[in-house]
């Protein structure tokens, strides 16, 4: 339950380049209920680092300086998918944190009075609090589902607890020769690159530029690394997870065609929640959002995960029709299939020149 404040707060831009400054941000996130690794003021530097786009993170306090609410917020600008203020850019959460519902509204009204002061048409709120139903918000909760359950006690419990027919595909992978790996090297990114480069080609949607996951590894540093499982030495299938508040969020995954072969995507989750579990005393697994009604809502399903609305809002502050991203809406169809015939040199080259500016 929020605290109740009746003083208003001060809100301001804060200034991602003082490390003193994000260090009392991430304080306040580390403490405050609802938090995900996608507040870190390292998630916004990243972001901004590797895409290009601006970071623009508001923070609110008192009148004795103490930060009450946070709203990390990302400039997207792309000539194809158009103009944003996305909170949190390239996350599937990082809404407004707050200490009360005041303070919340504070925050969200500076950043659509900043929206409107910069020529942005529309600004984008993904999970947190949200604004009050009105005033040209429109809500989103059929289109996303999240995926989240707690993670067993032990390895063998862990495999138990998978549901039969995708247990049975568990145990196949391990009867398989193949390696695990956790890090999070030169050569870690590499491997994951490669492999999720391949798989979102194969999907139809661009990758996003290499330098952003090199980016997110420096600046969260034990809150992420990379899983990788090999065969024969080659990587065949890679997830960047990421580690927050006792929760693991597998965060950019993917196999290539031999992963279905060899199972390596199954024993890659399995493997995860051991490695988050053990290593990382972590106690609940995010599987992370899917459409509704698609493939990889199903596969979650399969493991035990039951899907929960996600809901988001969306502000028009032009009257123009909102910003469409959704690689599943009709006027991308086109585009997505001609994407998988792309060769993977010239994908992995223009993808993360379109990429960037999805947000």
């Amino acid at each position: 339950m929020m605290q109740k404040i009746d003083a208003p707060a001060l809100v301001r831009a804060a200034n991602l380049a003082q490390p003193d400054e994000c260090k009392r941000i991430d304080a306040f996130v580390g403490g405050c209920a609802g938090s995900t690794p996608f507040h870190l003021t390292g998630w916004s530097r990243a972001v901004e680092r590797a895409c290009g786009q601006k970071a623009h993170y508001l923070i609110a306090e008192d009148a004795g300086g103490e930060v009450t609410g946070v709203l990390p917020l990302s400039e997207i600008r792309s000539l194809l998918f158009g103009k944003a203020l996305v909170s949190a850019g390239f996350a599937v959460d990082g809404g407004v944190l707050a200490v009360s519902d005041a303070v919340a509204d504070q925050l969200i009204e500076a950043a659509s009075a900043y929206a409107r002061s910069q020529g942005f048409p529309g600004l984008e709120l993904r999970g947190g609090v949200l604004p009050d139903v009105g005033a040209g918000w429109h809500f989103d909760e059929t289109t996303y589902l999240g995926f989240a359950r707690d993670l067993a006690g032990d390895d063998d419990q862990e495999l138990l607890a998978i549901p039969r027919k995708q247990r049975a595909e568990v145990r196949k992978a391990l009867g398989f020769d193949l390696k695990v790996e956790t890090g999070s090297s030169p050569r870690d990114l590499k491997a994951h690159f490669e492999v999720y480069a391949t798989s979102v080609r194969n999907l139809g949607t661009p990758v996003f530029p290499r330098a952003l996951f090199a980016a997110m590894i420096a600046e969260l540093g034990d809150v992420a690394d990379v899983l990788t499982i090999r065969q024969n030495g080659r990587a065949i299938a890679s997830v960047l997870s990421l580690y927050w508040q006792g929760t693991v969020y597998p965060y950019w995954g993917g196999g290539t065609a031999d992963a279905r072969v060899w199972r390596a995507n199954d024993l890659m989750y399995y493997a995860l929640m051991c490695h988050a579990r053990a290593e990382k005393n972590c106690t609940r697994f995010d599987f992370g959002r899917s459409k509704a009604g698609t493939g990889p809502a199903a596969f979650k399903k399969n493991w035990g995960f039951e899907g929960t609305p996600l809901r988001y809002a969306k502000l028009s502050l032009d009257g123009a029709p909102l910003r469409d991203v959704n690689p599943m809406s009709a006027k991308y169809r086109l585009q997505v299939a001609a994407w998988q015939k792309l060769p993977l040199w010239l994908a992995n080259r223009l993808g993360p020149l379109l990429s960037r500016g999805l947000g």
